[in-house]
Order: C-alpha cells, then sequence, then structure tokens
C-alpha cells in the first residue's frame, strides 16, 4: 500500500518482518503456524496441475473481488439510512454463523484444519461457499474486516476441494490435496491483492514446508497474472480509487533515468562567438540561415568552450552599440547538465532553475559543449516509451490505458 519499490520501504518493512518474527519465535517458539504433515516433492504432472490450480483461482479472486463490491453497490441503493447497513450485513453473518459456526471467528484454525487435510469434502465446500457469502456482505454493509484470513479460509477450502476431486478423477497427476489447497490459499490472496511476494512468502512461512515453494511461486504467479488481464484494481486499492484517489496499478523504473542526455540531446547547436559583435550577430539573425525559432544562444570562446548564454530579447536591445561583444551581454553563469546525467537529471534540473532547455558539456571537459538538451527532447523520450508500451500491451492482448 506504499506504492513504490525503493529503498526507503523495503528495509523499514524487512527490518520490521524481522524484528517482529524474532519476537513471536520468542515469545511462542518457531513452530508453524499452520502445522502440515510433510508433503512429498512435487512431480512435474503435479507442479503444472498446482498452476493450472492458480489460473482458476485467479479468475475466482477476480470474481470475489466484484462481488464484494457489487454488493456494497447494492446496499448503497437500499431506501434506509447508511448507518442500518452494518446491522443488516449482522443479521447475514449471524443467520450463516448458526448453521455453520465454523464461518465465525477470524478463522485460523479451520484453514490450519484444511491445509493438515482434517475436514471432509461436504464441510470444506460449505465452508467455502458460506464463508465467502458472510464475509462479502459483512464488508459490502460497510463493517470493518480484513481480508487475510477470509481469502485464506476461502482459497484454501477450495483447493482442498479441488485437490480431493482431481486426486480421484486424474490420480496420475499425483495431486496431494493438502499441496492444493495451500497453493489455492496463496494463490486467491495474490490474485485478490496482487502481493505476490507477500501471498508466496507468507504461505512458506507460515506452514514451513520446503517443497511447497515451487508450487506456491507457480500458482501464485499464475493467479497474478490472470488478475492483471481481468482486472484494473485490487480488492483493497477499488476503494480508494472509488474516493477519487489515483493508485498505481504497476511499477515501473522512470524510463527517464534510463537514459543518458548524451544519447537525446541535439548536437547541431547553433552558438554564438564570445568576440562576435552585435551587428555581426543580427545580421546573422535576419538571414535565412538562421533558427527562427531559437531564444536562447551559447556563446563559446575561439576554443570552443562554453562562456555562458544570451537570448534574443538581450542581443536586440536598442541601448547596445553595433560594436559591443557578445561575451559583455552575459549575466550569469550557463545553466548545464553533463553528458553523463540521465535525462531525469536533466528534467529535475529545468525544473528547478524554470528553463526550457540546458547546455550538454561534456564529462572530461567541464566546459566543452556539445550540444543542448530541450524541453522536447525530453517528450520524445517519452513518446518513445508511449509506443513501446502500447506495442507490449497488445502483445498481452490488453488495451493500454487511454486508448
Amino acid at each position: 500500500m506504499l506504492f513504490e519499490r525503493r529503498a526507503r520501504s523495503l528495509i523499514p518493512v524487512a527490518l520490521a518482518t524481522t524484528v517482529g518474527t524474532g519476537v513471536r519465535y520468542l515469545l511462542e517458539g518457531n513452530q508453524p503456524m499452520f502445522p502440515m504433515p510433510n508433503i512429498a516433492t512435487p512431480t512435474l504432472p503435479a507442479l503444472a496441475a498446482y498452476i493450472v490450480l492458480g489460473l482458476i483461482v485467479g479468475v475466482v479472486s477476480v470474481g470475489i473481488t466484484k462481488l464484494t463490491y457489487a454488493i456494497e453497490d447494492g446496499f448503497e441503493k437500499l431506501p434506509i439510512h447508511w448507518m442500518w447497513w452494518p446491522a443488516l450485513g449482522g443479521i447475514v453473518v449471524g443467520v450463516i454463523g448458526y448453521f455453520m459456526p465454523l464461518t465465525l471467528g477470524v478463522g485460523y484454525t479451520n484453514i490450519a484444519a484444511v491445509l493438515a487435510g482434517q475436514i471432509g469434502l461436504g464441510a470444506m465446500l460449505a465452508l467455502c461457499l458460506l464463508k465467502l457469502l458472510s464475509w462479502s456482505v459483512a464488508l459490502g454493509s460497510g463493517t470493518s474486516g480484513g481480508t487475510l484470513a477470509p481469502l485464506f479460509t476461502i482459497g484454501g477450502a477450495l483447493g482442498g476441494v479441488l485437490g480431493i476431486g482431481l486426486a480421484n478423477v486424474a490420480p496420475w497427476l499425483q495431486i496431494d490435496p493438502r499441496m492444493a489447497a495451500l497453493v489455492c490459499m496463496a494463490a486467491i490472496f495474490a490474485g485478490a491483492s496482487r502481493a505476490f511476494l507477500t501471498s508466496v512468502v507468507f504461505a512458506f512461512e507460515t506452514t514451513q514446508q520446503p517443497h511447497g515453494l515451487l508450487p506456491l511461486l507457480g500458482a501464485c504467479a499464475a493467479a497474478y497474472l490472470i488478475s492483471g488481464l481481468m482486472m484494473r484494481n485490487t480488492i483493497m486499492t477499488e476503494k480508494i480509487v472509488r474516493r477519487g484517489v489515483r493508485v498505481p496499478s504497476d511499477y515501473a523504473a522512470d524510463y527517464l533515468d534510463q537514459i543518458y542526455v548524451r544519447d537525446a540531446c541535439s548536437r547541431h547547436v547553433a552558438s554564438l562567438r564570445g568576440n562576435q559583435t552585435i551587428a555581426e550577430v543580427r545580421a546573422w539573425l535576419a538571414s535565412a540561415s538562421a533558427p527562427a525559432k531559437h531564444q536562447g544562444f551559447p556563446v563559446v570562446n575561439d576554443n570552443g568552450d562554453l562562456l555562458g548564454v544570451v537570448t534574443r530579447r538581450h542581443l536586440y536591445d536598442a541601448a547596445l552599440s553595433d560594436e559591443t561583444e557578445i561575451k559583455s551581454l552575459i549575466q550569469r553563469a550557463p545553466l548545464v547538465v553533463r553528458e553523463d546525467h540521465t535525462l531525469r537529471e536533466a528534467a529535475d534540473h529545468m525544473v528547478e532553475t524554470d528553463v526550457g532547455r540546458l547546455v550538454v558539456v561534456s564529462k572530461q571537459v567541464p566546459h566543452k559543449m556539445i550540444g543542448i538538451i530541450t524541453r522536447g527532447d525530453l517528450l520524445a523520450a517519452h513518446a518513445r516509451r508511449l509506443r513501446e508500451a502500447r506495442q507490449a500491451s497488445r502483445h498481452l492482448g490488453r488495451k493500454p490505458a487511454g486508448a
């Protein structure tokens, strides 16, 4: 929910997780939260089957997200005050809990029982469906609630049901229903929240099953893929998006930070010599060879070293005599950027100094001008990024945003 992957976010979270787990080991021991019997290493057919289960559960996670917000939209259409919505949701939860008490509470005991293979087929199917109904109505009515444990319960029970079914229909796949429950438990959360690594690490840590890591990676990746193709926002971000908050759906490196200034700058620069006179420059500006749109011109000495920048306004100042040398018009040190800087650094420098162009100088010789970088060059780099993004979107079969 920090909406970034940077050291300033990852390091505190990693350290907090390490300390929290260490304290838990100190106070409660290092036993798994959801103990499971020893599970054999999955075979290649079984691994493929677990990935397919991840695809299926990915579709289910999208359906669960849409169902939850559809119920929320339904409550908003009721002809009663919103303060009564949680009460109505509580009635549904209570009725379901009366007939199946397993749906009440946090549900960690249910998750442990499912992963240990201690619940039968019918009970798991009922737990999956009724917990889904109870939890989605509770959230849709405006009642505060979590997503981790309920989704793990629903996904684990669904995985257990599918695992038992596959074990009986296709025994040659060598599916372990407990492993199916584990991978579906993590995959449904990965699909609904797109917290891919969190889902894998949490399921692996709470069960301490070394043979479950590979199936978890495959199934959660499959669910993550399906969710990304079918749903723009996650179950956690949809609500804040509805409130008008812009939420990024992907995390990508800054494209401008990947391009050096030397690869994007204009090297054919209309520059002036410091010993030229105003009369010479004005005559050149009046000729057809002078650039019509340039408002600023770098000034260099006879060796090509940068002295500064002058503008058209300075050059056409009526108070200047025709014999005035150009270098005398320079009022401040030139705003420059080195060729080995990135376009992101150049863009930041333009914003900070409120200019539209920077002189590009050599890395080895700081006063040696090699080109000019303008706002237009930055926009051209962005245009290239957009073209590449559209091409990638076509390959994935989905339209880019705004298309």
